[in-house]
């Protein structure tokens, strides 16, 4: 089955588009957060490809869901501190693009993967698996820690599962430390 975890609107609106011509079954989450449109209402939305939507060297950050406008966000304080972070949105978790996976850890060395998820059996551990198998690098994971789920404002509910991004800093900052140990 397909895991489709879109970013914005623009992008929900691409992704049901390409599902409607796909072979086989399709789970596809959203969440209800607001957060800003930043993808284009005409962008490609191929299942299975990621997004790159940021170059850098020193860290990948790897997001999906509604993450992937909070590690945009992450990304320029990290720039603004001279830290340049590959930013990809994994908007298909399943099939997986491995080879944009595999492409940014060679190149950066180390990984941060964001979540609304729990950190367990999500894309973080498909990330892990991925690195593991072709590439170790420092991981730190950016996820809901085992707990049970809580219902509230999106925005509260991040902020008390520590889905900011000034975890997504913290955690970035921690993955290069690592490299370089």
């Amino acid at each position: 089955m397909a895991v489709i975890v879109p970013c914005d609107f623009n992008q929900t609106k691409a992704a049901t588009l390409a599902i409607a011509n796909y072979e086989g079954p399709v789970y596809l989450r959203f969440g209800r957060p607001v957060w800003p449109n930043f993808t284009t209402e005409d962008q490609p939305f191929e299942i299975g490809k990621a997004q790159v939507l940021a170059e850098g060297a020193d860290v990948s950050i790897i997001a999906c869901g509604h993450m992937v406008w909070i590690a945009v966000e992450a990304a320029r304080m990290l720039a603004e501190e001279g830290i340049h972070a590959d930013l990809i949105n994994i908007h298909t978790i399943k099939p997986l693009d491995e080879a944009a996976i595999i492409k940014s850890l060679k190149k950066t060395g180390a990984v941060v993967t964001a979540e609304e998820h729990q950190q367990n059996g999500g894309l973080g551990d498909s990330i892990a698996n991925v690195a593991g198998r072709e590439c170790p690098v420092p991981h730190e994971y950016v996820a809901v820690k085992d707990s049970f789920g809580e219902s509230g404002k999106p925005v509260e509910l991040l902020t008390k599962y520590g889905l900011t991004k000034e975890n997504i800093v913290a955690a970035a900052k921690k993955a290069i430390a690592r490299k370089k140990a």
